[in-house]
């Protein structure tokens, strides 16, 4: 029998796991106990709020928890997207390699598209100049062994909102964009 991917099971919400996600979706509270007021929120216990949110990682209804940093008030005014066209086979390997540098914050696999995209290979690196990004490029090309990789520095140009994962439970209607 075929098992099924953690990613395509569906798991069962209650009313309290629902109201759940959607108070910490926004983000947590910015304070010494950010589940407590939570759990006051909701009319919880701030250990039942820290077990059920447990609970719906291990199941996978949340994949996890992250800080989303607003870099550009930290100083850091250089953002790029750099893009590798890596053999298929070397893609999980490169990954690895490239996503342990802490000025990398995101690096992930993407297809091609071809013949106009090459790239399957993306990071984000954040700097304090482009200087910065571009010397942060040449280390991490000469340590990962890329070289001689195609490659491309995207640099952004502007600045967009940043946010977490919002979450559409069955009571939800989807809305145009996401039908």
């Amino acid at each position: 029998m075929p098992t099924v991917s953690p990613l395509r099971r569906k798991i069962a919400l209650d009313a309290i796991d629902k109201a759940l996600i959607a108070a910490v979706q926004g983000g947590l509270p910015l304070c010494e106990r950010p589940y407590a007021v939570i759990a006051q929120q909701l009319g919880l216990e701030e250990q039942t709020v820290i077990t059920r949110l447990q609970r719906l990682q291990e199941q996978g209804a949340i994949k996890r928890f992250g800080v989303i940093v607003r870099h550009h008030e930290l100083g850091y005014r250089a953002n790029a997207m750099v893009v590798f066209d890596v053999h298929d086979d070397d893609v999980a390997r490169l990954g690895h390699c490239i996503g342990k540098f802490e000025y990398v914050t995101l690096c992930y696999r993407r297809p091609r598209v071809l013949p106009d995209w090459p790239y399957n290979l993306f990071c984000m690196i954040h700097g304090k100049d482009r200087d910065a990004v571009l010397a942060h490029v040449a280390e991490l090309r000469q340590r990962c062994g890329l070289e001689d990789v195609p490659h491309a520095v995207l640099f952004s140009k502007r600045r967009f909102k940043q946010r977490g994962a919002v979450y559409r439970t069955e009571d939800k209607p989807k809305t145009a964009i996401e039908a």
